[in-house]
């Protein structure tokens, strides 16, 4: 039998122990042998396993510790976020998400123009490319947040025509229809504001009671804030109940927050004065959203107009029914009558009576609606029920009559209604776009113009507006020397520029000093050209504004009401000399205007009665623009103006490429 060895070194015992596969096993068995690993001879004993509490403890088992805490971390904040989403959805109409979203893009825009407005852009192709990626990407934000962001996308579209090309076709869309509200979100705000139902408030019903007034549903128009629906009371009066948008209430606070911390950004950012300006512009917005004020400023202007001879019977403003009206509720007047932008339905061949007007034409009663296609409608289509009758006989029976009016007597009037605002009364409306003035046929044959939506207005006080008139006539003067010190206590740099923003053309009468300036620039490459122009135009807003606190504020809607009224008259055609009459309206002015000292108004007429010999000249540029126009040889008075404008304002880096309507 094989016998262990007796002794074995400390040296063998302690050295590793070497593997031996099964079969050296199996021979060392069948022959044991002593095997020799050292010239001592040891012999080598076989492995014995050590007894288990010789063994270490063995290793606790791994937790994952930060993973499980970066979970943890990621739900809480998941649910955190999914909370304050739901709760800001509920309660705050999405205004911290709205937020977010416009400080999020702004930092994405301003980013982009830091990095890429240079002549050859890093990450761009060019300029041109860097400003239509970011007009798309405005275009979006304003859209998709739509409330109070869609009237300040609106603004800076009547604007658009001084920003670069591809801001211009971007924004022409922003005057679609907005999406509306339901009905119940109506009858929410008519409890609210009333404590009655919309059937008690109104006197309507729904079911077609008799004797009972109707009411659509569905609205007639819908815009940024509010939404317009038709109505006809149990009197027979009929009325347009516009109801402001639910959450524009909750909305509004936080979009003017956001505005006003975005646009601070910028100025510094950009080095463009602008913040100065937001207290003012976000007052005005504010007050849009207060139908109370719009009521005020309604009842005013009719006031004026009914004041007025020169206007009198040929300016109509809606009557306002104060006991159907709230601060999110008016009711007023429902107004028939033919949007300027349809110039062809203006224009075409009159259809009804020789001394018939249109429909509703001086606030005459409109017929009813026909019981039996009211209980139809309202059958057939129940809650988008359309109620109202069409009204449109005085087309013929082929529909292709229309009311057969002079578009010059048209834009005449217009002028002179904001014209007698601006430099007779100080109260101006700030928002004259085509949608928000109707024309109606008087039984004369002469056009009515009706000017609804009169919830922004500025107030000019009486020195501004005298000095303002001063402006006018002296820019039509060419009277320099009364320009410069009108316009340098208006903390304004440079009077060239100011005085080509205000008429709409460029100023000739001036020192030339801008374009002096302007003929050093470098003309050797096209993309370095562009980028310098438009570092100019940016420097000529510095001079605008040169000084802040002086700077009349009144001027910026000021200036959108004359370049809403220059378009309108350039969409139909240039029908009238815009500028002689503005001017004219700001000389009469100084002799009617009723807080002026006899003496003053003595010796103004005999500056007005010079002036009109002045304005001759000015008629006689107008009659030759007709005469060209008349032979096919050029546009209109204004296309020239425009075209004038378009030159000038290349030289600033901006490209006139539009009228304000197009689209």
């Amino acid at each position: 039998m094989f016998q262990y060895p007796s002794r074995i070194c400390l040296r063998c015992l302690n050295a590793p122990r070497i593997q031996v596969c099964p079969r050296a096993q199996q021979s060392s068995v069948l022959k044991p042998k002593s095997r020799t690993f050292h010239k001592s001879r040891q012999t080598f004993a076989s492995f014995v396993p050590p007894p288990p509490e010789s063994l270490p403890k063995a290793s606790p088992p791994r937790t994952y510790t930060r993973t499980r805490r970066w979970t943890r971390r990621l739900l809480y904040t998941a649910i955190g976020i999914g909370a304050l989403y739901g709760l800001d959805r509920q309660f705050y109409a999405s205004s911290l998400l709205r937020s977010t979203r416009t400080f999020a893009l702004g930092l994405i825009v301003a980013t982009d123009y830091k990095i890429n407005f240079r002549a050859t852009p890093p990450f761009a192709e060019s300029i041109e490319a860097l400003h239509a990626r970011n007009a798309q990407r405005l275009f979006e934000l304003l859209r998709t947040n739509g409330g109070l962001y869609l009237k300040i996308g609106q603004a800076i579209a009547m604007q658009s025509a001084i920003l670069p090309p591809e801001f211009q076709k971007m924004f022409q869309k922003m005057f679609d229809d907005a999406p509306q509200n339901s009905w119940k979100d109506v009858e929410k705000i008519i409890r609210e504001d009333f404590g009655k139902s919309p059937e008690e408030v109104f006197g309507v019903s729904f079911t077609g009671d008799p004797g009972s007034g109707l009411m659509e549903r569905k609205a007639r128009a819908s815009a940024s804030v509010a939404q317009v629906h038709w109505a006809r009371l149990g009197d027979g009066r009929e009325v347009a109940v516009k109801i402001q948008k639910r959450e524009i209430a909750q909305q509004v606070g936080w979009d003017l927050w956001t505005f006003k911390v975005v646009t601070w950004i910028y100025t510094k950012i950009f080095d463009i004065p602008l913040y100065s300006l937001v207290p003012y512009i976000t007052e005005r917005l504010l007050l849009e959203t207060d139908f109370e004020n719009e009521a005020d400023n309604s009842e005013r202007m009719a006031g004026f107009v009914a004041n007025e001879p020169r206007l009198r019977g040929r300016v109509y403003i809606p009557k306002v029914y104060r006991e159907l009206s709230s601060k999110r509720v008016m009711t007023a007047e429902w107004i028939e009558g033919v949007r300027l932008w349809d110039k062809e339905t203006l224009t075409r061949p009159w259809e009804g009576s020789r001394r018939q007007g249109s429909p509703g034409c001086k606030g005459a009663p409109l017929d009813p609606p026909k019981a039996e296609e009211v209980e139809k409608a309202l059958h057939d289509h129940p809650l988008d029920e359309k109620l109202k009758p069409e009204r449109d006989w005085w087309k013929g029976k082929d529909g292709k009559g229309g009311l057969g009016v002079s578009l010059k007597e048209v834009m005449t009037t217009m002028v002179d209604l904001f014209s007698a605002q601006m430099f007779l009364w100080g109260s101006v409306h700030a928002d004259p776009h085509p949608g928000n003035i109707f024309i109606r046929r008087l039984p004369s044959g002469k056009p009515e113009l009706v000017l609804i939506d009169h919830g922004l207005y500025i107030q000019m006080k009486p020195e501004f507006r005298h000095q303002y008139s001063l402006f006018w006539k002296s820019l039509m003067t060419f009277d320099n020397k009364t320009l410069g010190e009108i316009v340098k206590g208006w903390g304004i740099n440079n009077a060239d520029i100011f005085a080509s923003a205000t008429l709409m053309r460029p100023y000739t009468g001036g020192d030339h000093t801008t374009s002096e300036e302007l003929s050093k620039l470098s003309k050797k490459e096209r993309d370095k050209r562009h980028y310098e122009m438009q570092q100019k135009m940016r420097k000529g807003i510095r001079e605008i504004l040169g000084d802040e606190k002086k700077w009349p504020q009144e001027l910026i809607f000021i200036g959108r009401n004359l370049r809403i009224v220059q378009g309108n008259n350039q969409f139909l055609g240039s029908p009238v000399n815009r500028i002689r009459i503005t001017g004219y309206w700001a000389s009469r002015s100084l002799v009617d205007s009723p807080d002026l000292s006899f003496s003053e108004k003595l010796k103004n007429y005999g500056r007005h009665i010079i002036f009109n010999l002045v304005l001759l000249s000015s008629d006689a540029v107008f009659y030759g623009s007709k005469i060209r126009q008349f032979f096919g040889m050029g546009g209109g008075m204004e296309d020239e103006i425009e075209d004038q404008m378009r030159h000038m304002a290349k030289d600033f880096g901006v490209e006139l490429q539009h009228g304000v309507f197009d689209g």
